[in-house]
């Protein structure tokens, strides 16, 4: 990597206006039969007779994704076979909520209440064991049987990583009493795997669908950074948010004063001072808006130590990430953004010891083809969190995160003809960044999120940005 970033520059400018979405319907039972159907030639490829899929509360993308149901208060599992109906087992309360998906409305989706599902000291009297029930459904000595958690592990975490499997050993135990311990495996990754996973690439549906949740969740974080006001709490910024009460993926966090070093810390009643550091996150399902830097105008607001904020620290991280732009394009090897942020953003000077990005989708992390020597290359469909996050005791942090996908000419034309308004206003934000940023983008990128790319240092004065000098 010889060539030589772009300078950086402050301009002033007011934070433009892309639209918005309005809320895409539901996915169809025709989306979801499709994805069900990829999941089970994935199970004839596998040689698997059957695959469970686990869901609570915390690890519901994998099955919601699946069935257009996430289970609230509740566990739920999900049973897929060839050539028969699905079944979902849920608990008393969350039988009430299957109305929300259109596959079970459409009678595409069987369901039987399970209530050790639901929560202790309930009524318990009225379900079947799970043995009968999993007999029921045909596994027995000769299935071969996959499980979906929300993790599978490598040779190196686990000695056994086909078949460690993160689900609860109640269910895993049953599985194995019935099929032998040999033929319970741990197939996550069909879903999660950078390379392969099928929900690492994205339909038209899901396109439209992260672009609403990021449009909305960068409105939110706007909305914060505009009303941020000296002795404010920070409570009262987050209000200024006005979330509109679309499921979360994540904690919404507000670090600032005493949490400052507490990176995953909502609101606490701390006070907006000047002179302190903030970073601050909304993130929707399929979003995850978030902005770091200091409570100042100017630098002079800034500890004598991090006058040169800018120049040193967040100008040259912002340099880095037009280049980490530039590298996405299909068929880009994951391991080159390693190589690229390692190089121009040095670990002893700006701490960025995660993946320089990752995948995103209903769940805040999917997995990532971010990572030394990766040779998991970007691929069309991949919605992709540009999430490189710099730590310094000196300088604090800076960040540009925000959501965008890649798409092939095959999928760009896809998503204009299903959503046009939705294609229109991601290239509104690539002609923004080009022009205004300075940040050139690969034709196959489209930026979801209505700050793209806009990074304010200091907070009290927003309207005061990064650009790359052209």
């Amino acid at each position: 990597m010889t060539s030589k970033p772009r300078t950086h520059c402050l301009i002033e400018i007011d934070w433009p206006e892309f639209g918005q979405g309005a809320c895409p319907p539901r996915p169809s039972a025709l989306e979801l039969q499709t994805r069900v159907d990829n999941l089970r030639a994935r199970m004839d490829e596998a040689k698997l007779t059957h695959i469970v899929v686990y869901g609570d509360r915390e690890h519901f993308a994998n099955l919601t994704w699946l069935t257009g149901f996430d289970p609230r208060f509740e566990e739920a599992l999900l049973i897929v076979r060839e050539s028969v109906v699905p079944l979902i087992l849920v608990g008393n309360e969350c039988e009430s909520y299957l109305g929300i998906s259109s596959l079970h409305i459409n009678g595409k989706l069987r369901h039987e209440r399970f209530q050790p599902f639901s929560l202790l000291n309930q009524p318990k009297e009225k379900s079947r064991i799970l043995r009968e029930i999993f007999a029921e459904e045909g596994i027995g000595p000769t299935s071969l049987v996959g499980c979906v958690g929300s993790k599978y592990f490598s040779e190196r975490e686990h000695p056994d990583a086909y078949r460690a499997i993160d689900i609860p050993t109640y269910m895993v135990d049953t599985l194995r009493e019935l099929a032998g311990r040999d033929r319970v495996a741990n197939v996550t990754d069909l879903l999660m795997h950078p390379h392969y996973g099928l929900r690492t690439e994205c339909s038209p549906y899901e396109i439209a669908y992260f672009e609403y949740t990021n449009g909305q969740a960068a409105e939110s974080v706007k909305r914060m950074i505009f009303g941020l006001r000296e002795g404010m709490t920070d409570h009262s910024v987050i209000e200024c948010g006005r979330l509109n009460g679309d499921p979360l993926s994540c904690h919404i966090t507000f670090a600032t004063g005493d949490n400052a070093s507490l990176g995953l810390s909502g609101p606490s009643g701390q006070l907006i001072r000047r002179g302190q550091t903030l970073s601050l996150n909304v993130s929707y399902w399929g979003s995850n808006i978030c902005r770091a830097g200091w409570i100042a105008q100017t630098a002079e607001d800034l500890p004598n130590s991090a006058a040169d904020y800018i120049s040193t620290f967040a100008g040259r991280y912002f340099e880095a990430m037009g280049e980490w732009f530039a590298l996405l394009k299909v068929g880009t090897p994951g391991g080159r953004f390693y190589d690229l942020i390692q190089e121009r953003l040095p670990f002893p000077q700006f701490g960025i010891y995660l993946n320089p990005g990752h995948l995103i989708h209903l769940d805040e992390w999917i997995s990532s083809p971010f990572y030394a020597n990766s040779e998991v290359p970007v691929r069309s469909g991949m919605a992709i969190q540009v999430d490189v996050i710099p730590g310094s005791s000196r300088y604090f942090s800076t960040r540009m995160e925000d959501g965008v996908v890649v798409a092939d000419g095959g999928l760009r034309s896809q998503l204009k003809e299903f959503a046009p308004d939705c294609y229109g206003r991601c290239q509104k934000r690539r002609t923004f960044m080009s022009d205004v940023l300075g940040v050139g983008l690969p034709e196959e990128v489209l930026p979801l999120s209505n700050t793209c790319g806009i990074v304010p240092p200091f907070f009290l004065r927003p309207n005061s940005i990064l650009a790359l000098e052209t």
